[in-house]
């Protein structure tokens, strides 16, 4: 497991369809995009199904607005028995400008399942 990819990313634009009242990202679709990362680096590091355990230390630093690109890093920060924790970075970016920030981030804890959906080994 030591050569599993340990990191992914992500990059969608911001719709008017992803925004609240003020034009801004959605906090909850923002989770959405998170968990989804999380998701994937978590699969490709295990190659076994997995399922979010908990989001934790979510910090929303400043809005996205419609039209903006975010781009989310995610990486394995800690390997358990059945569970592992991730990073997920989101930074938004000004398509016209260039200029970007970092405007959420967050922990995530997956585990892995087997076919019944009960923890089972990372690895054997």
């Amino acid at each position: 497991m030591s050569d599993a990819p340990r990191a992914g990313s992500l990059i969608e634009i911001v719709y008017p369809e992803d925004t609240n009242s003020q034009g801004t990202l959605f906090g909850g679709h923002a989770l959405s995009l998170m968990d989804r990362l999380a998701f994937i680096v978590a699969s490709r590091f295990t190659r076994r199904p997995v399922v979010t355990a908990c989001s934790e230390k979510v910090e929303f630093r400043g809005p996205v607005r419609q039209g903006e690109l975010v781009e989310l890093t995610g990486e394995v920060i800690h390997v358990g028995r059945t569970s592992l924790r991730l990073r997920i970075d989101m930074h938004r970016e000004d398509l016209l400008s260039g200029d970007r920030s970092l405007c959420t981030t967050g922990e995530f804890v997956m585990v892995a399942v087997d076919g019944d959906g009960r923890p089972t080994p990372i690895s054997d």
